[in-house]
């Protein structure tokens, strides 16, 4: 059993969050989500939570003796968080909503959908606790989610490039040489998916590559990367699949820009993109610095 208390200071302090203020999606997409619902979200969630909108969102018991590891709040996430766990227990996610991002395959996504009351009452009733981390888990300069990535791909961070300087949301890399198809077959692996999203070239030398877990699809980015010379641009997202105004006109954006680029974009999945530090540097981190049982709860599909 390790004190609720302890990892909450550990984690805040781990990721600085106080330094980060106001989470810039967050705090508008949560208030966006709920009212609508006539939620009394302020109330429901910890007090430093509905003024930074990351850490300790909902606190359960004083002692935790498993921490879960997921990214978005899925239904499916939280009924196994729930039905797995000991009073006193934590989730630790990436997201404190969910984010149907779309399948490039399949339907397109709602957004930001919220966590349903019914399983915030359960959570509640039982004494779990919450804890989200977002951009401070992205930016972490040892655990953040592109590294994790790197490190998967046997990245060589390219620590003397000043462009890694230049966006903290974009890594640059070189990897060993190889070609877009061996490419593609690896992430597939790493991450465990059935496909990617692919647009661009097929590239027979690449070397050079941006990392951007989560949402890359930000044309600007890519011009950048394609610039400092990029082959290959991986990401959780190259096409936003949000069915509404938004959604469309950035996938729109996005047609054009990949018509005419000399890279390979490939997408992994937001959600499968951003697990990846979870089930490596953050169970590491989790069970080195408390000695405790860590839970992986993987999405049950990670194109949703």
């Amino acid at each position: 059993m390790v004190e609720l208390k302890e990892i909450v200071s550990k984690l805040d302090a781990e990721f600085d969050i106080n330094s980060f203020g106001k989470d810039a999606s967050f705090s508008r997409f949560i208030p966006r989500v709920y009212d609508p619902l006539n939620f009394d979200w302020q109330t429901a969630f910890e007090k430093n939570f509905v003024e930074l909108f990351n850490g300790l969102m909902l606190k359960g018991n004083s002692t935790v003796e498993k921490v879960f590891l997921a990214v978005f709040p899925t239904d499916k996430v939280l009924e196994r968080f729930i039905e797995e766990s000991n009073s006193g227990d934590l989730l630790f996610m990436h997201h404190p909503l969910l984010m149907e991002c779309g399948d490039p395959k399949g339907k397109w996504g709602q957004g930001f959908v919220p966590i349903k009351e019914k399983y915030i009452n359960k959570i509640k009733k039982k004494n779990l606790s919450i804890y989200t981390c977002h951009i401070p888990l992205d930016c972490h300069k040892k655990l953040g989610t592109n590294i994790a990535i790197a490190k998967e791909l046997n990245a060589q961070i390219l620590v003397d490039d000043t462009v890694n300087a230049k966006n903290e949301y974009v890594l640059y890399c070189n990897i060993e040489k190889t070609n877009t198809s061996n490419l593609i077959s690896v992430l597939k692996n790493t991450f465990e998916i059935p496909y990617v999203d692919f647009e661009g070239q097929e590239l027979d030398n690449i070397q050079k590559v941006a990392i951007v877990a989560g949402c890359g699809d930000v044309v600007d980015w890519m011009k950048e990367a394609e610039e400092n010379g990029v082959q290959a641009y991986i990401t959780g997202e190259i096409h936003c699949h949000i069915d509404n105004d938004y959604g469309k006109q950035k996938y729109k954006q996005m047609m054009e820009y990949a018509s005419n680029t000399s890279m390979s974009l490939i997408g992994v999945s937001h959600s499968a993109s951003e697990f990846l530090v979870h089930k490596t540097l953050m169970k590491d981190w989790f069970e080195k610095n408390f000695n405790i049982e860590t839970v992986l709860i993987p999405q049950e599909k990670w194109w949703l």
